[in-house]
């Protein structure tokens, strides 16, 4: 269910969705004096005002993390007029931003290819393996930079979608906040990349979150990069290091628990269950060492809380280590996240809903955009259920399954696509197409969608897959 439906409906409305005389003049945030007399002595009623409109663009796209910038870059390749709003100083999102290195299920064609020969070039990724690897996050921000710019995406960088407007059930416009104020821009096509379902529940979309609207849901995790005296001494305490096992000799378990032990010597234990090291280049290092359970990623001071403590967190589990001496001696933190890594958002109800189902059976779809291979990935809803498993798998054993175009058109707006984690699933689903290999896939397919509804004047759900399936095949660069 959406959470904006509790909202009394004068509120919301106010606040999320206007009608179409309120959108020609672009104040759906106006109300009559006797409702204003009737608002809450704890509100406060915003006067109205006209805000610069935009209407250039084919396809707008919110949210430039893997899924957005995917989204983009396919659209503004097929010819549409893109525009890629992002609320943080950079592009990437969680791979940069949020400094999250290390990626899943990225052997597919197109866009991850691309990615990987770049990043490949540079020197910029750890692992013969192209489906995981660890990489760069400064060479990523550039390299996505670079992208963007060749292939014409008008990027605006410090920017938030704060409202949707439709008319006729359709979504036309949305108004977003920057430094430059509050801005309207207007698109045939939106697509929803923001991870969290913003623009979904701005435009009232049905959505849920978690296992239920209360949670539980997946904890966030703040990552930060840090600088160690030699690397190759703490070999036995780094994941992925030299091989792609999860378990075994020089394993991803074998490696954490050979952590955990250090970890205990220090006087100390770390609120994610299975603490993680990963070698980004030289002496640089990735730590992810700790959860923050029960957060929802649209309460703001929730998510403030709990940025302020993983940080501090992880400065005191560097501390204790480095006292340690030895191999761990002049450990140094040298950047934390500027966004704390998310792994439950909202997940937008579409015409299409990917189930637990689907990864049992092996799905396939004739509108499959992509094939998710990655397994359920559950961590531990609170640190009660960490201490007894870390991370679970839903008593399911996935097959690799389709996502269908369809889980990415929105069921209760026209003219809204999703791309990421927010399109359309259950828990158990998300849990295992929410890495970021299926991300890029989506936003790919989402974007050449939106530039064939776009540019013939049509609804993405009217566009059958095998037009978009048959633009990337002309657009993906060859290699």
């Amino acid at each position: 269910m959406s959470e904006s439906k509790n909202l009394p409906r004068r509120g919301f409305l106010r606040h999320s969705l206007g009608s179409a005389a309120g959108l020609s003049a672009l104040g759906a945030h106006v109300v009559s004096a006797e409702e204003d007399q009737k608002a809450a002595p704890d509100q406060f009623q915003e006067p109205a005002r006209s805000l610069p409109l935009a209407d250039d663009a084919d396809v707008i796209v919110c949210g430039a993390g893997p899924a957005g910038i995917a989204a983009a870059l396919s659209a503004a390749r097929a010819g549409a007029k893109t525009r890629l709003f992002e609320v943080h100083g950079c592009l990437g999102g969680v791979w940069t931003a949020g400094l999250l290195t290390y990626i899943f299920d990225f052997d597919k064609p197109g866009i991850t290819r691309e990615i990987i020969d770049i990043l490949d070039s540079r020197g910029a990724r750890r692992s013969e393996n192209k489906s995981r690897f660890v990489y760069e996050p400064e060479e990523m921000k550039i390299l996505l930079e670079e992208l963007c710019a060749e292939a014409g995406v008008e990027v605006q960088l410090f920017t938030r979608v704060t409202a949707a407007f439709q008319e006729k059930g359709r979504l036309t416009t949305i108004v977003t906040e920057s430094k430059a104020g509050r801005q309207a821009w207007r698109a045939p096509v939106f697509i929803d990349a923001t991870g969290d379902g913003d623009l979904g529940a701005l435009a009232n979309c049905e959505w849920e979150i978690g296992q239920s609207i209360d949670c539980p849901c997946q904890p966030m995790t703040m990552n930060a990069l840090a600088v160690v005296k030699d690397a190759k001494a703490l070999g036995k305490y780094i994941s992925f290091n030299g091989t792609d096992a999860f378990t075994g000799e020089g394993g991803h378990l074998t490696a954490v628990e050979a952590f955990k032990g250090e970890l205990e010597r220090a006087g100390i234990e770390a609120s994610y269950g299975h603490p993680t090291i990963f070698h980004v280049r030289d002496d640089l290092v990735m730590l992810m060492l700790n959860h923050e359970y029960g957060i929802k990623p649209w309460d703001a001071a929730a998510i403030t809380e709990a940025t302020m403590r993983s940080r501090a967190e992880v400065f005191k589990i560097m501390r204790a280590l480095r006292k340690l001496g030895g191999p761990w001696e002049g450990l140094q933190i040298a950047a934390t996240a500027e966004q704390i890594g998310v792994r439950d958002g909202r997940r937008i109800s579409g015409r299409y809903k990917v189930t637990r189902e689907d990864l049992i059976e092996g799905a396939r779809h004739e509108d499959a955009v992509t094939r998710a291979t990655f397994g359920v990935d559950i961590h531990a809803p609170s640190k009660e259920a960490n201490a007894k498993e870390p991370i679970g798998r839903a008593e399911t054993k996935a097959k690799p399954y389709d996502i269908p175009l369809r889980a990415l058109i929105a069921k209760d707006v026209d003219g809204l696509m999703m791309a990421g984690r927010c399109i359309s699933g259950d828990f158990v689903a998300h849990a295992s197409y929410r890495v970021t290999g299926n991300a890029v896939a989506m936003g790919e397919a989402a974007g050449a969608v939106a530039a064939i509804a776009a540019q013939s004047k049509r609804l993405p759900h009217e566009i059958d897959w095998s037009e978009g399936a048959a633009l990337l095949e002309k657009t993906r660069r060859q290699g």
